[in-house]
């Protein structure tokens, strides 16, 4: 399933299932057939199998009989994005490619990390489809993207093994990990990575089922339409499967965390010269059989 999170006409949020091109809200089609479905996706992730079961015959019965109050044109609505999360963990340095970039123009270590690099993002740095990048010039002018695979988890996971990670795992989708590359502090990323807006986070989740391979994805970021980062998940130092593993190992990972798995060689800091984000650019970040997460940046001031 492909699950969205979308208003219409300034309602409040629902979750929705894109089939064409068409919104589906799942509760209200749940209803119409006296079944019980979570009108958010959190609470349905939180509703594990039972829920996912149950939408899926849904989406399987004749769409004619499918209320109209059910069923809505993906031109007709705005996309959000699909939850907040309790935590947003981030990977640095996940890329071998990158690990040499950053070395050469973040002065990170130029040595391969032994385990998986891991900062936070707060919940309030999340922004969905088409919101804004907000840009403080009082507190950076090296406003960066980075286009990565966000992993969505299903279940509580404490001390996982690599081999049963991916039991774990809900679905996929994209996460924008925006950095503002002056504002590192003492080698910390807290505050150079979890401003509001610097984690813009869609345009969909879709689930596991559907992604028989997270480990063999394409993925690009244009700004301005001028194509920036182009790699495969496939070239990731630490798979999925291990950042599940260490990242449980220690902290307790609840349904509807998302794990950002880091990024590809390409970020602007890593240009030469330095190419950094400004108010009027659109920045586009994809991820092969997901979509794109397309966001604006504006001034915040």
């Amino acid at each position: 399933m492909r699950l969205l999170t979308y208003t219409r006409n300034d309602a409040p949020i629902r979750l929705g299932a894109q089939v064409d091109d068409c919104v589906i809200d799942l509760a209200a089609l749940a209803a119409h057939t006296g079944v019980e479905l979570p009108g958010d996706l959190l609470s349905f992730i939180q509703a594990d199998a039972p829920a996912r079961e149950a939408a899926r015959r849904l989406l399987l019965s004749d769409p004619a009989t499918w209320p109209d109050e059910a069923v809505h044109q993906l031109d007709e609505v705005s996309l959000r994005a699909p939850l907040r999360p309790g935590k947003i963990i981030g990977v640095g340095l996940n890329y071998v490619e990158h690990v040499e970039e950053s070395s050469r123009s973040l002065d990170t270590d130029k040595e391969l990390p032994p385990r998986p690099v891991l900062f936070s993002k707060p919940a309030t740095a999340v922004t969905g489809p088409g919101q804004p990048i907000l840009h403080n010039g009082d507190l950076t002018a090296q406003l960066d993207w980075e286009c990565e695979l966000a992993v969505v988890i299903g279940r509580t996971a404490r001390r996982v093994s690599e081999e049963d990670a991916y039991a774990y795992v809900f679905g996929y989708s994209i996460v924008n990990d925006i950095s503002a590359r002056d504002q590192r502090r003492s080698g910390q990323w807290f505050f150079s990575k979890g401003q509001d807006s610097y984690a813009p986070f869609g345009p969909a989740v879709v689930t596991a089922d559907e992604v028989p391979d997270p480990m063999s994805l394409d993925l690009s970021l244009r700004v301005n339409g001028v194509t920036k980062q182009k790699s495969n998940t496939r070239h990731m130092l630490f798979p999925i499967a291990r950042l599940i593993a260490d990242i449980s190992s220690g902290v307790t990972l609840e349904p509807g965390d998302v794990i950002a798995t880091g990024s590809p060689s390409g970020v602007g800091a890593g240009m030469v010269p330095p190419e950094f984000l400004t108010p009027g650019d659109t920045v586009e970040a994809t991820v092969e059989g997901i979509g794109t997460l397309t966001n604006p940046v504006t001034d915040a001031r």
